[in-house]
């Protein structure tokens, strides 16, 4: 099933999604929201292993990435303007349907790395959408470093537009990142310790793709929006979050990040937030080396929260 390429029309775009149908009874859906210069067909074992825990696992291509289209998204791109709110509106049109097709079943939102950037900004404007929420390796403090970025972007974008690829920021991130793994075999063994992922995803025609300013300034955005204060406030205090890291990933400053996050939302009055840091991990928790234990530690999650709401 999850082969198959489904679409589903939303204002402006055409999103290209894959399902894998639960096995036996149905437990709840879990959305997915896929990371930057990827897609969703890289989440097939994944949605494999949660559809054998009784969950109809979706994941579709946002705005810029894969398979899905729209006038103005262009690989590397959300849009012309307001890409940011596009791609968060996807994902609550998206929820919809899901509900449409399954009735009265639970939504577990799930998003790694700019999708959990994506994920969070989502149930804060929607927040009587989802039951549950997952951020995984995702960076929603960068600091001054970031404010610092934004300002950069703004140049670029002053100088030569907002449709092109940034110049700079893939040498402030990418490259970056790259450098701190000692030893490394190819610059992209910051995902993962496993060299057959890596593999697949230097080989993949629809990974690794240049981001244009645009989409930088819509992450940045995204980034620096959802932990806000009266952002927060709009989602119940006893919404279940569960946060996921690598202690070896430099996208998240080795899980500092998501160990910010956990004491941010706790800080707000979350009280029921599941942070785990797997300490000899990249940034790709679903294609590192041991990632069925994270896998499976995520089902007994969902299986325990959506029981308890």
């Amino acid at each position: 099933m999850f082969a198959e390429t489904q679409r589903l029309a939303t204002p402006g775009a055409s999103l290209a999604f894959h399902h894998q149908p639960a096995v036996g009874h149905a437990n709840g859906i879990v959305l997915v929201c896929h990371g930057l210069a990827e897609h969703s067909k890289r989440y097939a074992a994944f949605a494999q292993s949660m559809a054998a825990r009784g969950y109809h696992a979706y994941v579709h291509d946002h705005r810029g990435h894969g398979e899905t289209t729209a006038p103005d998204a262009p690989i590397g791109r959300f849009a012309r303007r307001e890409g940011s709110k596009r791609v968060v509106d996807d994902v609550a049109a998206f929820r919809d349907h899901l509900v449409g097709r399954h009735p009265g079943l639970p939504v577990v939102l799930f998003g790694h790395s700019m999708g959990g950037l994506i994920a969070l900004n989502a149930a804060v404007s929607y927040p009587d959408k989802f039951d549950a929420v997952a951020v995984w390796n995702a960076n929603f403090n960068p600091g001054i470093a970031g404010r610092a970025a934004q300002a950069i972007l703004i140049a670029e974008r002053a100088l030569k537009g907002s449709d092109v690829p940034s110049a700079i920021l893939p040498k402030l991130t990418f490259g970056t990142w790259a450098k701190s793994i000692g030893g490394r075999r190819t610059d992209f063994d910051w995902l993962s310790r496993d060299p057959a992922q890596v593999d697949k995803y230097i080989a993949d025609p629809l990974c690794g793709f240049d981001a244009s300013v645009s989409l930088w300034l819509d992450l940045f955005e995204l980034t620096f929006r959802a932990p806000q204060k009266q952002h927060l406030a709009r989602l119940p205090a006893r919404m279940p979050i569960h946060l996921v890291g690598g202690g070896k990933d430099p996208a998240t400053n080795e899980g500092k990040a998501v160990v910010w996050l956990s004491n941010h939302l706790k800080a707000a009055g979350f009280s029921r937030i599941t942070t785990q840091i797997y300490q000899d991990m990249r940034h790709e928790t679903l294609n590192e080396v041991g990632a069925e234990v994270a896998i499976s530690s995520f089902a007994d999650w969902c299986d325990e929260a959506l029981a308890k709401s």
